[in-house]
C-alpha cells in the first residue's frame, strides 16, 4: 500500500489566489513595451508594496521591492518587465506605416493583427495589412518580412496620420489580451516575461502571508529592457551590488510541431520549472535549487545552455566581480507571439521553488566550492 501511494502523483499545491489572478490579468493586458515600461511598473509596484519594506525605481524604470533593506547580505529574485513591440519607422504619402522591431518581434505573425499605436494623445488603432489571397499570384508567394509588412490606421495621407499624433518613433503593441485555456493554461501576449514579474511578486506575498523572517535583504527586481540586451539588469545590479541572484524567465516548450528536440532539448509545459546548466549558472547555487525541489516534491526539468543563457542571469552573474546566480525558467509555448501559453501548475511551482529556496539561504552563505 505504501509503495502504491508513493507511485501516485503528488497532489498539486495551488499558489495563485482569485485576487492575485485578477492582478495578473490586469498586468498582462497593460502594454509595457521595451523602453516604455512605466505604466506596467506602476501596476506591479502597487501590487507589491504591501509585502515589502521599501521600494526603488531607477532612471530607466527598473522597479525594486526590498525586504530588510538594512541587511548587508543581499539576495535578488528577478524577472523582466518589458514586452516586444514595434517602432513607427516610415510613413508613406498614402498614409501607410512601416515599422522596425523593438526587441525580437516576429514579422511572420504580424499580417492581420490589430495593434495600438502609442501617441502623446493616447492610443490610435491600426491593423497590419496584407494582400488578399485572391490578389496574390505566381508559383512563389511573398512571405511576410520587415520590408513588406505595414500598418493601416485608416488614414489616406501622411498628413492625416500625423494629425492623429503618429510620428516616427511611436511604439506599437498588439491588442491581444489574457485568457485561460481549458482551465489549464494561461494565454496572452507578454507572458515573456511578465509572468516572471507576477511570480516574484507572489513569492513576496507568501513570505508576508506566512510571516517568514529572512536573515538577509531580499531585493525583488522587475527589470526593464531585457528584450534588447539585458540592459535593465546590467544597470540595477551595479546599484544593488547583490551577493546572490535567482532569475526567472521563460523557456521553450518543445512538444509542438516544427521544434527540433535535438537542438532545443526535451521540455514540456506541465512538467515543472526548468533548471539550467550554463557557465553563468553557479554550480553550488544550482545544486541548492535541485535539492530544495526534491525535498519539497516540486517537479522540475533540466536544460543545457551553451555559452550564455540569453537571460538576465548573465548580467547578474558577470557583474560586481562575479555574483553567484541561477536561472529558474517557466516552460512556455509560442514565444514572441500573441498567444504565449504557460501551464498553471508550472507557474505555481516556480513560485513554490523560489519561496522554499529563500527559506534555506543563510546570512553570508558562501557558494564557492573551496576557499583559501
Amino acid at each position: 500500500m505504501a509503495n502504491k501511494r508513493a507511485k501516485e502523483k503528488k497532489k498539486h499545491i495551488s499558489v495563485v489566489t482569485d485576487k492575485s489572478l485578477k492582478f495578473f490579468e490586469k498586468y498582462i493586458n497593460n502594454p509595457s513595451p521595451t523602453g516604455f515600461e512605466w505604466e506596467g511598473q506602476r501596476l506591479w509596484l502597487d501590487y507589491l508594496k504591501p509585502y515589502v519594506d521599501k521600494t526603488y525605481i531607477d532612471n530607466y524604470g527598473t522597479a525594486v521591492g526590498i525586504i530588510n533593506p538594512e541587511a548587508s547580505y543581499k539576495v535578488v529574485i528577478e524577472a523582466h518587465a518589458d514586452e516586444i513591440s514595434w517602432f513607427v519607422n516610415y510613413i508613406t504619402k498614402e498614409g501607410l506605416i512601416y515599422v522596425i522591431r523593438n526587441g525580437g518581434s516576429d514579422h511572420q505573425i504580424a499580417p492581420s493583427k490589430r495593434v495600438n499605436i502609442h501617441t502623446d494623445n493616447g492610443m490610435v488603432k491600426a491593423v497590419f495589412g496584407w494582400p488578399a489571397i485572391h490578389t496574390r499570384s505566381g508559383e512563389k508567394e511573398d512571405a511576410p518580412t520587415l520590408k513588406n509588412i505595414f500598418l493601416d490606421c485608416g488614414a489616406t495621407s501622411k498628413e492625416e496620420v500625423e494629425e492623429l499624433g503618429i510620428h516616427v518613433g511611436c511604439v506599437v503593441t498588439y491588442e491581444d489580451e489574457f485568457t485561460v485555456l481549458n482551465d489549464r493554461y494561461y494565454v496572452g501576449r507578454a507572458l515573456d516575461n511578465r509572468a516572471g514579474g507576477f511570480m516574484i511578486a507572489e513569492v513576496a506575498r507568501l513570505l508576508k502571508q506566512n510571516k517568514k523572517k529572512l536573515p538577509f535583504g531580499l531585493y525583488i527586481v522587475n527589470a526593464v529592457q531585457e528584450e534588447i540586451g539585458l540592459r535593465g539588469a546590467e544597470m540595477i545590479t551595479h546599484y544593488i551590488k547583490p551577493n546572490l541572484a535567482i532569475v526567472t524567465d521563460v523557456t521553450h516548450d518543445t512538444q509542438t510541431p516544427m521544434i527540433n528536440k535535438i537542438t532545443q532539448g526535451d521540455l514540456a509545459c506541465g512538467q515543472g520549472p526548468v533548471l539550467s546548466y550554463a557557465p553563468a549558472v553557479q554550480i553550488n547555487l544550482n545544486r541548492l535549487l535541485i535539492n530544495v525541489a526534491k525535498e519539497n516534491d516540486i517537479p522540475f526539468q533540466r536544460q543545457a545552455s551553451s555559452r550564455f543563457t540569453g537571460t538576465d542571469t548573465d548580467a547578474f552573474a558577470y557583474s560586481n566581480g562575479g555574483v553567484p546566480s541561477a536561472l529558474i525558467s517557466l516552460p512556455l509555448r509560442y514565444m514572441h507571439t500573441t498567444v504565449e501559453m504557460v501551464h498553471k501548475e508550472d507557474l505555481d511551482n516556480v513560485v513554490r521553488l523560489i519561496y522554499e529556496v529563500l527559506l534555506k539561504i543563510e546570512e553570508g552563505q558562501d557558494f564557492r566550492s573551496f576557499s583559501e
